[in-house]
């Protein structure tokens, strides 16, 4: 593309979003210190009305579960959308806001806060009926333009991309089925961005448990991603976790990509 520019996009599960503007740094810090062109987060637990939030020169895109407090994806974009999907047809978890879809003139940008499985699986059926729905949603819009999906996908796909893998086997985020499931999504067409240009790279999570010093001794799990259609992965300039940034069990996960 000759008017392509690099663009600078950021996504992180801040685990309510109330409780991390009243944090050191704040939201709005970390939000002006990244200088975005997209900002995306995940499980913002809340609703319409419930935030006042100024971040001069940023859209406000929205999407809120029926449930108080639980849930909510939103994204903050320096360019208007052209139109906002909320919902992407399954039935099972569509009320609970977890898909900010935005169209923009080169590319669909999709946040998503994918359910979890639960302890002892109880969530399965759910979140393979939502994986399917959503890779469903995601080939539909990258038949029209090429696709840039982040967020919290609630599964660690391979062992590198989790510190104590063999315990976890089975678990809520480390199951055959999640691990296969996002092994679709992959195969559907889409690039996990950071494990391409890092293949071997160890060590590299984006969430730790609140117990046991699991962010101080890096136990961590890689669950929070940027993938990219295959068909623009060669314009991924640079894909980042930025794990200095405290204020929710999750960090921020970063991508350049030249669209």
């Amino acid at each position: 593309m000759s008017d392509a520019r690099e663009l600078r996009l950021v996504s992180w599960n801040v685990n309510g979003l109330r409780a991390v503007m009243k944090k050191d740094p704040s939201f709005v810090d970390v939000v002006a210190a990244c200088d975005a062109d997209v900002f995306a987060v995940q499980e913002t637990k809340l609703q319409a009305g419930q935030i006042e939030l100024e971040l001069p020169g940023y859209h406000q895109t929205w999407s809120y579960a029926e449930r108080k407090g639980y849930s909510g994806t939103a994204v903050f974009s320096r360019e208007e959308p052209l139109q906002v999907i909320n919902h992407i047809g399954a039935p099972e978890a569509d009320d609970e806001g977890r898909v900010c879809a935005l169209e923009f003139p080169g590319y669909w940008f999709v946040d998503v806060y994918t359910p979890n499985a639960q302890n002892e699986l109880a969530r399965i059926e759910t979140r393979l009926a939502w994986d399917a729905c959503y890779r469903e949603f995601l080939c539909g819009l990258a038949e029209r333009k090429p696709v840039v999906t982040c967020g919290d996908f609630n599964v660690a796909h391979n062992e590198i991309d989790l510190k104590n893998p063999g315990p976890n086997r089975g678990n809520a985020g480390f199951s055959d089925e999640e691990r296969e499931s996002f092994t679709r999504l992959l195969d559907a067409g889409f690039t996990d961005t950071f494990r391409a240009r890092h293949p071997d790279l160890a060590g590299a999570y984006s969430w730790w448990s609140y117990r046991f010093n699991a962010r101080k001794n890096n136990a961590g799990w890689r669950i929070d991603y940027f993938l990219v259609s295959n068909d623009i992965a060669d314009r991924v300039t640079g894909a980042s976790i930025l794990s200095e940034v405290y204020g929710s069990d999750h960090c921020p996960v970063e991508l350049t990509i030249e669209l």
